[in-house]
């Protein structure tokens, strides 16, 4: 059997190879599959949160079921089923032009919108589950196929049910989605707010504010197509607050953000560069220069530089802060 090149299904431009991948279009052609151990396959979206470690023997099924359907209209909202192969931006900029809002805070995030319950994605003081309905899907191991509403998805920081007891066995077909027809926008972070006052939007509508979350992170974040990365290598790190009181003696500046009473969150960028490591390259594996949680192929890294060097960053940060980093992204062998 031939080795099919993955480079072009992994943000990160890793060049690794597998024997077998089928693209699924549609639900049906999850049945071949029915009943197979986790061990055997790997669920695909738009690779931009996996780090291919070797050459890949499990099955590869992709993720590439379509479709952006208005299934309920109602007076001041919509309820949208949008198939899980989508470009997740895409699927932003399809509401932002329909005049409907919830979801322009999470503009320009790689992937694809089956990937985006797995993660909770989130940006800018938005998260999915703030607007998601339910979820709908296929158990592959038991060939059943399931709808879990949003209580039901576990919903964490970066977190799910999919990340659990349903990881890697659940592939996510659809998703459906709650979005307002009346403006309920959140400009509550500062870059977000002093950019759109620069700009004189006062009165900002959805597409202003995708416009604005665009224009930044693409002043943050290197564009996968140009240097091989996966957005965030790591989530940020919630301590107790003790802990951050005990933290903040030592280092006066460190910054957090409350949780609750008893948690708070503190960006890990700001930990991975007091350590040391922003714009650190070795060969072509890299700590982006703007952006410390980014790690970076410069060209010819392979899986195993990128992820060596994301072991030596949180060592490092271990020992300098007692705080262990955890990395948002997946690894494949």
């Amino acid at each position: 059997m031939s080795e099919i090149s993955l480079k072009k299904y992994n943000t990160f431009n890793i060049d690794a190879t597998c024997q077998e991948i089928h693209f699924i279009k549609q639900v049906n052609d999850l049945e071949l599959f029915f009943g197979m151990s986790p061990n055997q396959y790997y669920i695909l979206g738009g690779g931009s949160n996996v780090l291919l470690l070797d050459n890949i023997h499990k099955i590869i099924l992709k993720n590439e079921i379509k479709g952006i359907e208005l299934i309920h209209d109602l007076d001041h909202e919509v309820v949208l089923l949008v198939g899980g192969g989508e470009i997740w931006n895409d699927l932003v900029q399809w509401s932002v032009e329909h005049h409907y809002s919830g979801i322009e805070n999470l503009s320009l995030i790689p992937g694809t919108v089956g990937a985006a319950p797995v993660q909770n994605i989130g940006a800018y003081g938005v998260e999915l589950k703030d607007v998601l309905v339910r979820v709908e899907g296929v158990n592959i191991t038991e060939g059943k196929i399931m709808t879990i509403n949003n209580v039901g998805c576990q919903f964490g920081y970066r977190d799910s049910i999919f990340k659990h007891e349903l990881k890697d066995v659940f592939f996510i077909t659809h998703i459906h989605l709650k979005l307002s027809k009346i403006p309920k926008l959140n400009i509550d972070y500062a870059a977000l707010k002093q950019e759109l006052d620069q700009l004189n939007k006062f009165t900002p509508t959805a597409k202003d504010i995708s416009e604005v979350v665009t224009k930044i992170r693409k002043q943050k974040l290197p564009d996968p197509a140009i240097i091989g990365n996966a957005g965030s290598f790591f989530k940020n790190t919630t301590i107790s607050k003790n802990k951050y009181d005990l933290l903040l003696k030592n280092y006066p500046t460190i910054p957090m953000y409350p949780v609750d009473d008893d948690t708070v969150k503190i960006p890990s960028a700001w930990l991975i560069e007091q350590a040391g490591w922003k714009g650190y390259r070795y060969g072509d594996a890299g700590c982006h220069e703007k952006q410390a949680l980014v790690l970076v192929n410069y060209g010819n890294a392979s899986g195993k530089n990128i992820y060596d060097l994301a072991l030596q960053i949180i060592a490092s940060v271990e020992q300098k802060f007692g705080v262990r980093l955890t990395m948002e992204v997946n690894l494949w062998n």
